[in-house]
């Protein structure tokens, strides 16, 4: 445990990172992890500039400790304006249970950080320790410039061929997103084939056959999972769901009573809520459309527009059923604890094997 590790001898952490869960991670849950010894996160994929900006100097005032904000470089939704009127027809009846009517049309509400020159001028700006990128990758300009200002840089593979183009982009570490993992699949290209690997499967191959340091990704609830990825040579173990019940989240009290309840036994990996792969506990949207085959909704993230119209129009009766509640297959096993404590409690299973 004392041997040389790239990635947390540079940042001067321990092998824990917490996922950056758009929506979920806040100033105060990043700043306890990394003050606990970790790696806090940010993802700001979700927010405006001038929200992110104030995020990051949030964190900078509760921490002096390195922290990672994550960026979404997905790329920009291709409009069809049928396919979209389809799916908002598809979802009238439960617009309607929720005692409204579908929007006339959907919006493409989060731009990506490939096109987005004021975050990467944000960035460059507020220079946070750590960069990670997810969905694909900006350009290689971008990357270098940001390496050149002193930032560690991370992005998400799901496979070997987007480690590869990582590694030769220029990026200093691999996050090994497998398939176990909660929220958002970090796949560059959603309509190409998927193998679905899993989160081990993924970390012996990429540690065998890549240059760079490599996080393990999906599953990973407690420090016996942290020993394992380690084991596989991972250098850090990256943990999302673990997180989500810590008081210092965002979670509200819907996704909370959820996760804590039976029904996080069963996540699925779908699209329906946000137009790309992601996994989260089963709920009422999803069910609805698993029942109409040859539904199809819109691209991302104009699919998510809809989904957050419905769940906002549910959730003002009090009903959370159609709630994108993000969570990995480790789910029945999250903690309810302060993220300094379970970070601590994680840091003691994981030295002591228990």
């Amino acid at each position: 445990m004392t041997s040389s590790n790239p990635l947390t001898d540079r940042l001067g952490i321990q092998p824990i990172i917490q996922a950056p869960m758009a929506g979920v991670a806040t100033p105060e849950l990043a700043a306890a992890v990394s003050n606990a010894g970790g790696l806090g996160s940010l993802g700001i994929g979700a927010s405006g500039v001038d929200q992110a900006r104030t995020m990051i100097e949030q964190t900078r005032a509760l921490t002096s400790r390195p922290f990672n904000v994550n960026v979404f470089c997905h790329a920009p939704a291709l409009r069809d304006a049928a396919r979209e009127s389809a799916w908002l027809a598809h979802l009238a009846p439960l617009f309607r249970e929720s005692g409204g009517e579908p929007p006339a049309e959907l919006d493409e509400i989060y731009r990506s950080f490939v096109e987005d020159d004021a975050a990467f001028a944000m960035l460059l700006e507020t220079r946070p320790a750590v960069v990670s990128f997810h969905f694909g990758l900006p350009s290689e300009a971008r990357i270098r410039a940001l390496r050149e200002a002193g930032i560690y840089t991370l992005a998400t593979a799901t496979n070997l061929q987007e480690a590869s183009t990582i590694q030769a982009r220029g990026v200093d570490a691999i996050v090994a997103q497998g398939y176990e993992a909660g929220g958002h699949r970090g796949c560059f290209d959603p309509q190409a084939g998927d193998e679905r690997l899993s989160t081990p499967v993924l970390v012996r191959r990429l540690v065998k056959e890549m240059a760079l340091p490599v996080i393990a990704a999906g599953g990973i609830m407690d420090g016996q999972g942290i020993r394992s990825a380690l084991a596989l040579g991972a250098c850090a173990a990256q943990l999302g769901t673990a997180f989500i019940l810590c008081p210092e989240s965002a979670a509200n009290e819907g996704y909370r009573s959820t996760l804590k309840s039976e029904r996080a036994e069963m996540t699925r990996m779908t699209s329906v809520l946000s137009g790309r792969p992601a996994r989260g506990i089963l709920n009422r949207l999803i069910r609805h459309a698993d029942a109409t085959p040859g539904a199809m909704p819109p691209a991302y993230p104009v699919a998510y527009d809809a989904a957050k119209r419905l769940n906002a129009s549910a959730a003002g009766l009090g009903h959370h059923e159609f709630a994108a509640h993000w969570a990995g297959q480790g789910a029945p096993l999250a903690r309810e604890l302060p993220a300094g404590e379970l970070v601590s409690r994680l840091l003691q299973e994981w030295r002591n094997g228990t």
